[in-house]
């Protein structure tokens, strides 16, 4: 069931998503500058500043590589976040087309309401325009990570640890004790990075874990905690030089703090991550890992690539499917001082043999138009 699933996903995106390709592309990069609205009751958390540090890191290193790039201020300081990019509303997408821009590259979150779906002002542009990221409709339904989860559990053929989703006015106090084995890992269902994150050692701290987050949201996933090695895996999309969904080399994560790879805004993950060795990739787990990311990737029929966190349940033993990140960091050496900003896909890309600015590069060549993301629809 899952190959017949994975191939009609294949054939929903080839053939119309690489016709007549710009050779020259011209490149204006997108912030979050709208807030993300309320969806099935839970709002995912907005990033101070928007993405504002990566997606100039993305306009800086291409227009370094001889890619032209329009950005919102004339000439932006390379010290600065600020002034590379354009904002996400209507009237900044607007704006950076009739200024020349051939591609936007979405470095931003994107729901089914995002202007880049709905404003009417881009139609006649959208059968030219090229957009880097996944389309709204995608990251509308999969971002929540426990109706994701519990699809991929419902068709097999993908690991994932034990869970549970408790919401408001549910019976908390049982949930809790009806748990036989500690520690558990309490965390929103509409996350952003490490943001809620927290692994509770004891139905008490469980419990007040859980409390907590619905401050914020109504709604919170329980996950059996995963005690083995971490990694994450970057999947590609298919591009017109790979006709096919495939897995970058798993990048090793350590150095948890409390059980939890930290938030890269405080703690660069080049301190934390590094590429799987060769020889480690003789663990046939490696493999079987990455095979199911790229199984995910095809499944949702991935536009841009998507970030996959995986983990042992036991030190030695095979991973499971954590965290499906569809936006990953992308964050990368260039403008000064961002020497150890390397973001996980970025340190993948090293194992590939490409540098940040080669990542950003084939990245964008496998751009899809702005009318194939409005009629992407969802295979699940």
């Amino acid at each position: 069931m899952l190959k017949t699933s994975l191939r009609s996903s294949m054939q929903g995106i080839k053939g119309a998503r690489w016709n007549s390709i710009s050779s020259k592309p011209t490149v204006a990069v997108l912030f979050q500058a709208i807030e993300p609205p309320v969806i099935n009751g839970v709002r995912k958390p907005r990033k101070p500043g928007g993405y504002q540090d990566s997606g100039a890191d993305i306009a800086y290193t291409l227009r370094a590589k001889g890619i032209e790039v329009i950005t919102r201020q004339a000439s932006p300081s390379i010290a600065q976040h600020e002034g590379w990019c354009f904002p996400d509303s209507e009237e900044g997408i607007h704006s950076a087309i009739i200024q020349g821009a051939t591609h936007i590259w979405a470095n931003t979150i994107v729901f089914a309401s995002h202007p880049l779906q709905t404003a009417s002002c881009l139609d006649s542009y959208a059968p030219t325009l090229r957009v880097v990221g996944q389309p709204p409709g995608l990251v509308e339904k999969f971002d929540d990570k426990m109706y994701l989860n519990n699809q991929l559990r419902a068709l097999g053929g993908f690991t994932l640890p034990q869970a549970w989703e408790v919401k408001v006015g549910d019976d908390v106090d049982a949930l809790v004790q009806s748990i036989l084995a500690y520690p558990i890992v309490g965390k929103p269902v509409r996350g952003r990075g490490s943001h809620g994150v927290k692994v509770c050692p004891s139905a008490t701290e469980l419990k007040s874990h859980i409390e907590s987050l619905f401050n914020e949201s109504p709604v919170v996933l329980l996950e059996e905690f995963l005690a083995g090695e971490e990694a994450t895996i970057t999947v590609m999309p298919p591009s017109p030089n790979r006709a096919e969904y495939w897995s970058m080399p798993p990048v090793t994560r350590f150095n948890h703090d409390q059980g939890i790879a930290p938030y890269n805004g405080k703690v660069a993950v080049t301190t934390n991550s590094r590429v799987v060795t060769k020889d480690e990739m003789c663990d046939s787990t490696y493999g079987q890992a990455m095979r199911q990311c790229e199984g995910v990737a095809s499944l949702i029929k991935a536009t841009a690539p998507i970030r996959i966190d995986v983990r042992r349940f036991q030190p030695q033993s095979g991973f499971a499917i954590f965290d499906i990140n569809m936006k990953p960091n992308m964050t990368g050496p260039g403008r000064p001082g961002r020497e150890d900003q390397a973001s996980l896909s970025a340190i993948a890309a090293s194992g590939c043999g490409w540098d940040y600015p080669t990542l950003l590069q084939n990245i964008l060549h496998g751009a899809s138009t702005l009318e194939t993301f409005r009629q992407y629809c969802s295979p699940l």
